[in-house]
C-alpha cells in the first residue's frame, strides 16, 4: 500500500518540483519525450500486466502502466495536462493503495496468490470480491469514479481519448472455481474492519469522480505558478 499509494508518486513529484519549477528550460527540451515514454509505458506495462499469473505482480504492473498517464500530463506543460496529472497521482493513490489492500486481504484469508489457482471467491467472501469488483472498475476508468475524471483530463490538451487498462481480467479468475475446503463462516469475523478500510478508500474515489473540481480548485493556482516559469522563460529568449 505504502508503495503504490505514496513511494511511486514520489517520482511524479520530483518531475514537478524539480524538473518543471527549477529546470523549466531543460524540462521544455525533453517534454516530448517524456510523451513517448509515458506512452510506451502505457502500452508495455499494460500488456506485460495481462499476462503476469500472480495478482500482486498484476496490480504492480497495471499501476506502472497507470503512472505513464501522469508522465504525459506533466509533459504535456498545459495546465489541462498538470491538472490531470496532479489528479491522477490522488487518484492512483487511492486505487492502488486499495487493490494492493484487498490482494494482501485475500491472501490472508485463502493463501493463494496465483490467479489460475483462485477461482469463485465471490461465494467465501462475497465482501472481498465486491470491494475488488469496484475497485478493479474504478481502475479501469469506470465513468463516475475518479480514475476517469483524471485519465479524461489528461488527455484533454491533445483531444486524445482515454485509455482504458487490463484489470477487467482479473474477475474471470475469481467468478470460477471450487472452494469446497474453506469454511466461508470464518471470514464473517475478519472482513468487517477490512471493511471499513475500503470504505473510507471508496468514498473519495467517488467523491473526486463525481465533483473533480474539489481536488482542481486546489491545484490550478499553482499550476499556473509552475506554467508561468515556462512562459517566462520562452518570453527572455
Amino acid at each position: 500500500m505504502l508503495l503504490a499509494g505514496i513511494l511511486l508518486k514520489m517520482g511524479a513529484y520530483g518531475l514537478v518540483r524539480i524538473n518543471m519549477e527549477l529546470l523549466p528550460h531543460a524540462h521544455s527540451i525533453f517534454s516530448p519525450w517524456l510523451i513517448i515514454v509515458g506512452t510506451m509505458q502505457i502500452i508495455y506495462a499494460a500488456s506485460t500486466s495481462s499476462g503476469q499469473r500472480n495478482l500482486k505482480k498484476r496490480i504492480a504492473y497495471s499501476s506502472v502502466s497507470h503512472m505513464g498517464f501522469i508522465i504525459i500530463g506533466i509533459g504535456s506543460i498545459t495546465d489541462t495536462g498538470l491538472n490531470g496529472a496532479i489528479l491522477q497521482i490522488i487518484s492512483h493513490g487511492f486505487l492502488g493503495a486499495a487493490l494492493f489492500f484487498l490482494a494482501g486481504t485475500s491472501y490472508d484469508r485463502i493463501r493463494l496468490v496465483y490467479l489460475d489457482e483462485m477461482g469463485g471467491i465471490a461465494i467465501p467472501m462475497p465482501k472481498i470480491f465486491t470491494m475488488f469488483s469496484i475497485f478493479s472498475m474504478a481502475s479501469l476508468a469506470l465513468p463516475g469514479m475518479s480514475g476517469f475524471v483524471s485519465e479524461l483530463i489528461v488527455f484533454f490538451w491533445n483531444n486524445y481519448q482515454p485509455k482504458i487498462s487490463f484489470n477487467a481480467k482479473n474477475f474471470n479468475y475469481f467468478c470460477n472455481g471450487n472452494w469446497n475446503d474453506i469454511n466461508s463462516y470464518l471470514f464473517i469475523i475478519y472482513v468487517t474492519p477490512d471493511l471499513f478500510v475500503l470504505i473510507s478508500i471508496f468514498l473519495p474515489v467517488i467523491g473526486i469522480g463525481i465533483y473533480p473540481d474539489f481536488v482542481l480548485s486546489l491545484s490550478v493556482d499553482k499550476v499556473e505558478a509552475i506554467l508561468s516559469n515556462f512562459f517566462i522563460d520562452s518570453f527572455h529568449e
